[in-house]
Formats: structure tokens, C-alpha cells, sequence
């Protein structure tokens, strides 16, 4: 299995070859446009197990944003480009919302519901995390129907298939690459199902260390032990991407394994969503961006 992944941006997709790193995007004109780098190589510390999966996340978020801007950059006039400062407000904002939708609201509707994390935090947190998927699920359902973002779903399956091309050894062909499937189960959406299936463990012991950590808690106001319990939640989280990480790493390398299928299952389910079947411009653009970093 290659180390090869990316993501789609505006008009485009990302391809991510180790430490190489190529954009390639349909301008208005209809040319592709191909955007290079090369990123520094990590230290043998930063790809230990655990600690690659926390540094790729960071690596991938900060990337990510800065590819998706570059691209959105592109279908535009120079007068009309993204300022660093527009592009610091719009990450803080999104981080906001992500924070707020996902891991907040889920939280409080747990609460409001009669679950008490301190008294059953298994039980808490099975119910959190059914609520948080059911969320991104119903998120990711609405947003499907939006011009826009169901174009940039169409270059994210158009980036599997070109993907799944290339690891079976295929002359990457637009008929080739047709036939391949466009749900790939080494996909950040993959990821974020088996985050939440990671967090329903995790998060369940943060009543444990808290309270052995600090025992008055259960005597401290009602509002300020939440406050503490969901910031526990929110440092746990560089741990859960870890862990995360590598079942998801190890899981797509045994897909003939019936547990680690499983495991990638939910996320291949959710991709359903997450990609559409792209044109053959569409695969044109991603295997441009496949070669450039092969």
C-alpha cells in the first residue's frame, strides 16, 4: 500500500507524496493549474507510532487550509484574493463551529437528556457519540445538496479513484481510473468515524483521572465541574487523533482482517456522502496532481 493521499479543494484536488506536495486546479479559462512544494522532512521522533498520528493531523489541518485558500484564490480576480487576515478569521470561525457542532452540542444534548457522565461515563459517552454522529452524518447530508460543495465532493471521489488506480498497479487511464470505486478506507472522513468510535473509550475515563486527580469535584457548582469535564475532553483530544491514526493506518493495510474491516466500515458508509462520481475533467485534474508527485 502507498503513502500517497490528498484531499479535494476549490476546482481541484491536493496530492501528497511523502514530503511532496502538488495542487491541481481547473482555472475559469478551463487550463489546469499545477502548484508544487516540497515540505521539510520530519525528525525519527515525529514518526514514532502515536506521536505521527497527532504531527499528521496538525500537518494535514495546516496544509489543508493553506491548499484549499490557494485554490479558492484561483477562480478569482486579483483584486477579489483571500488576505491572510481574512484567512486567519475564516479558521478561527471554523474551528469555533467545529468545536461548537461536534463536540459541544453533543455534549449538552447528552446532559439534557438525563445521562450522567460522573455516575455512568461508559453509558455518558456511547450516547455522546451516537448523538455527535448523528450529527455529522445529518451535516454532511444537508451540505450534499449544495452546488458548490457537491462539486468539491466530486473531485474527492475523482481523488480515490485516481488513488486506487495507482495502488493497483494501473496505467492511470481515464478508463482505467473509471472503474475504480470512489470510497477509499484510508479517507480523513474514515478518520473522523473512528475518532468518535475512539472518543466513546477514551473519554470514558475522564471522570476517573479527574476524580482521582482533584476528589472534590463532585461538591464544586454544577456549571464549573461541566466546564472541567469538557475541557478534559478537548485536551484528550491530540490522544484520541493518535490512537485514531493508528487503527485507521493499520486497518486499511488489513482489509482482510474481519475486525479491522469493521472497523473502516462505518467510514466507507459515510463516504457515500462525502464523495460523488466525478467527470472525466475532474479525473483529468487529479491524476495531474497524482503525477506531479510521483
Amino acid at each position: 500500500m502507498s503513502d500517497i493521499g490528498g484531499q479535494a479543494v476549490i476546482e481541484g484536488v491536493m496530492m501528497r507524496n511523502k514530503n511532496k506536495v502538488a495542487t491541481a486546479v481547473r482555472l475559469p479559462n478551463k487550463k489546469i493549474k499545477i502548484k508544487k512544494q516540497r515540505l521539510k522532512p520530519r525528525s525519527k521522533f515525529l514518526k514514532l507510532f502515536f506521536i505521527r498520528g497527532i504531527i499528521n493531523l496538525i500537518d494535514m489541518l495546516t496544509l489543508g487550509i493553506k491548499t484549499l485558500m490557494w485554490s479558492a484564490d484561483q477562480q478569482t480576480g486579483e483584486e477579489e484574493k483571500i488576505s491572510k487576515t481574512e484567512i486567519t478569521i475564516t479558521v478561527i470561525l471554523s474551528l469555533a463551529f467545529g468545536i461548537g457542532l461536534f463536540l459541544f452540542l453533543p455534549y449538552l444534548f447528552t446532559y439534557l437528556l438525563g445521562f450522567k457522565e460522573l455516575i455512568n461515563p461508559l453509558l455518558f459517552n456511547i450516547i455522546y457519540g451516537t448523538i455527535k454522529a448523528g450529527m455529522l452524518v445529518l451535516y454532511l447530508y444537508l451540505i450534499s445538496f449544495m452546488k458548490d460543495i457537491r462539486r468539491v465532493f466530486q473531485y474527492h471521489g475523482a481523488e480515490h479513484k485516481v488513488v486506487f488506480c495507482y495502488e493497483n498497479k494501473k496505467s492511470l487511464t481515464p478508463e482505467n481510473i473509471k472503474k475504480f470505486i470512489t470510497a477509499h478506507p484510508r479517507c480523513g472522513t474514515s478518520f473522523l468515524i473512528i475518532v468518535i468510535l475512539v472518543s466513546v473509550i477514551l473519554f470514558s475515563f475522564i471522570p476517573l483521572i479527574v476524580q482521582n486527580i482533584y476528589p472534590a469535584i463532585n461538591s464544586i457548582h454544577w456549571l464549573l465541574r461541566r466546564v472541567i469535564l469538557f475541557a478534559c475532553r478537548l485536551l484528550l483530544l491530540p490522544v484520541v487523533a493518535g490512537f485514531s491514526y493508528e487503527i485507521l493506518k493499520f486497518g486499511a493495510k488489513h482489509q482482510d482482517n474481519i475486525i479491522f474491516r469493521a472497523l473502516t466500515l462505518p467510514g466507507l458508509w459515510v463516504q457515500k456522502l462525502t464523495t460523488k462520481e466525478p467527470t472525466k475533467k475532474q479525473i483529468e485534474v487529479a491524476t495531474r496532481a497524482l503525477k506531479s508527485v510521483l
